[in-house]
């Protein structure tokens, strides 16, 4: 399954940090069974949110060099709040260590200011071709797709600054 659960980025420090944003609407499926008559955003999708950002993070700080960029493990995450439907989280993700195969990061989710999760986690980026040469197409796919979609999730750019 893919997620696409960041819905902006609003501020991004090549290979240092990005912020980005992610709406909770009631009209989002998995609401119905999360809980019926308490609608919250699961945890795991909290660190989804995080983990997206950092994978935007990555893809931009190696010009999209990598077809596909995966949670690797997740250690010391905390969920302190919840985050129901109407409701903005917040995630800023720090950048700890970038190498071409994979990267260390530790991000932080707020919701009107107050920390709802936080937690340290390691991606893995490669090509599929890497593991199957007749997949080079594949990646020449995704990565059009990707590029595609960073183009309605990235910060507006103004002058050479984040607007």
């Amino acid at each position: 399954m893919r997620f696409g659960l960041i819905d902006r980025v609003v501020e991004l420090e090549p290979r240092e940090r990005i912020v980005a944003v992610k709406a909770v609407s009631l009209s989002e499926e998995y609401l119905a069974e999360h809980f019926p008559t308490f609608p919250v955003l699961p945890g795991v999708f909290m660190l989804e949110c995080m983990v997206e950002a950092a994978t935007w993070l990555v893809r931009v700080a190696e010009d999209f060099a990598h077809s596909v960029v995966l949670l690797e493990s997740a250690k010391g995450v905390t969920y302190k709040s919840f985050v129901a439907p109407g409701h903005l989280l917040r995630v800023e993700v720090k950048c700890l260590d970038l190498a071409p195969q994979g990267s260390r990061f530790s991000g932080v989710g707020r919701c009107d200011d107050i920390e709802v999760v936080k937690g340290r986690f390691t991606l893995t980026h490669f090509d599929l071709a890497e593991r199957c040469s007749d997949m080079a197409s594949v990646d020449q796919r995704i990565r059009q797709e990707v590029r595609q979609r960073w183009s309605l999730v990235q910060p507006a750019i103004v002058n050479d600054r984040l607007a």
